[in-house]
């Protein structure tokens, strides 16, 4: 059984996304280390990437390229500076010059040594990736194969040589589980919430105090992403003129405060939440990937409903609810898919509608029944749903979207409540579901920006479209 483990769902990393973006700095940071360790620096002439599949038809306009020099030089997800990222980037272009781990400066011209392989896939996976150490001469001195497979997670070809490409190193666990029917089974012989169970098996990594310091962390890094993306106006970057409108949305909300509003009030605080985090994220701004960029903003948006509008909301709730969440997310990634590269945006923002559904539950007293119930109506009705970004961008449909599904968590969460958790369609059948449909559905679908909106749209300036 998988040993994922909820910080591995929710890590702070840099938008637009944690396929695009994420996953390939990743790789590049983890290329440029191995350099480092076998001791091929000294020899280096240049280093030659290549993008496959979803990467290389819209990895520009979800800053694939960016993300793949900026980790080329060392730098990480959770930890670069989104503020200089850009600038840095433009730098490097333009002196054609980039510094490997800030230890070997070698040749770098875009399109030269960056190639964007728009037709074309790598065995296993969409988001394929390869790789190269050059010496002066063109003689190879390491080549290695990367797939990005959603949520920010990188495996190589040595992963994916094995029965199961996914499979992690797997530690002991008191409580372990892959599917809901376990899960469900633990909580009712051992007495147990479904966060009590996550935590438990948290604990063999990390200690109770640790554990929830992380997470109140990952809370405090949504709070600001929310502050961040609803104090910025402007227009958001990539060509397509998007304006932002979570800053507008606040001041009207905050301007209505005390005065008799509509009874959907909460609903516009929801959607400006779920706005502003994933406005921030298509700026490449600081987010939490959860379980992905491109759905970053459900979970947040729901957990800070609870937080900010539920009654007896506190700290000790927050943490149940991600440690839930967490839970339900281990099973979208372990039986089917978080990667709308490989599923469609079913994987990303029906994966964390159901998320965010679950966590909501459990927080406001749900049983582990009902907890289960709400995760599965939240990922059925996002059955089918499809991926495809105008001009791959992380933006129309991608922000509103995140909305929509913040408010259909919140709503699956109450009629799983209003219930006593018994249903007709479990869980572990819906995410298969899930998974066959993302199987079946055409590869245009699935974040290539070369069908649905990303291709009817026809006033989409050329430049922008990638493919």
């Amino acid at each position: 059984m998988s040993s994922t483990s909820v910080f591995e769902l929710f890590k702070i990393g840099i938008g637009p996304s944690s396929s695009h973006t994420v996953g390939p700095m990743v790789a590049a940071k983890r290329f440029a280390t191995q350099l480092q360790s076998a001791e091929l620096l000294e020899s280096l002439g240049y280093v030659r990437c290549e993008l496959f599949g979803s990467l290389g038809a819209t990895g520009r306009g979800h800053g694939s390229d960016k993300a793949v020099i900026l980790g080329l030089m060392g730098e990480d997800p959770k930890t670069t500076d989104t503020r200089l990222a850009d600038e840095r980037v433009e730098t490097i272009l333009r002196q054609e010059s980039l510094s490997i781990l800030g230890l070997k400066s070698v040749p770098f011209r875009d399109r030269e040594h960056l190639q964007m392989h728009k037709r074309r896939s790598l065995p296993y996976h969409p988001n394929g990736m390869r790789f190269t150490a050059m010496a002066d001469d063109d003689t190879v001195l390491l080549e290695r194969y990367y797939y990005s497979v959603g949520g920010g997670f990188v495996v190589n070809e040595k992963a994916v040589a094995g029965d199961d490409p996914l499979k992690e190193d797997t530690i002991e666990l008191p409580h372990p589980f892959n599917s809901a029917v376990q899960l469900l089974d633990i909580c009712a012989t051992q007495g147990m919430a479904i966060s009590d169970v996550v935590m438990e098996n948290e604990k063999r990594r990390s200690s109770d105090k640790d554990i929830r310091g992380d997470l109140l962390e990952i809370f405090e890094v949504m709070r600001q992403c929310v502050d961040n993306g609803s104090t910025t106006g402007g227009l958001l970057p990539g060509g397509l003129k998007v304006k932002r409108r979570a800053q507008e949305a606040r001041r009207r909300l905050e301007e209505a405060s005390g005065q008799k509003s509509s009874p959907l009030s909460i609903m516009d605080w929801v959607n400006m939440y779920a706005l502003a985090i994933n406005e921030e994220n298509a700026a490449g701004g600081r987010v939490v990937t959860a379980p992905t960029n491109g759905a970053a903003g459900i979970v947040p948006a729901v957990l800070l409903y609870y937080f900010n509008h539920c009654d007896n909301a506190n700290e000790d709730g927050v943490v149940r609810f991600l440690l839930t969440a967490g839970a339900i997310g281990m099973l979208f990634k372990m039986n089917a898919s978080i990667s709308g590269a490989e599923v469609g945006c079913q994987g990303e923002v029906g994966s964390a509608c159901s998320m965010a559904a679950a966590g909501l539950t459990e927080v406001l007293g749900g049983t582990p029944n009902q907890v289960e119930n709400a995760a599965e109506i939240g990922i059925e009705h996002n059955l089918g749903l499809t991926c495809d970004p105008i001009g791959g961008l992380v933006q129309i449909p991608c922000i509103e979207r995140n909305a929509m599904a913040s408010i259909k968590a919140i709503n699956a969460a109450h009629l799983a409540l209003g219930g006593d958790g018994t249903h007709y369609v479990s869980l572990d059948k819906a995410i298969k579901t899930m998974r066959d449909t993302g199987r079946d559905m055409k590869v245009k679908y699935k974040e290539t920006s070369r069908g649905g909106l990303a291709v009817n749209v026809v006033d989409v300036p050329v430049n922008i479209v990638e493919c």
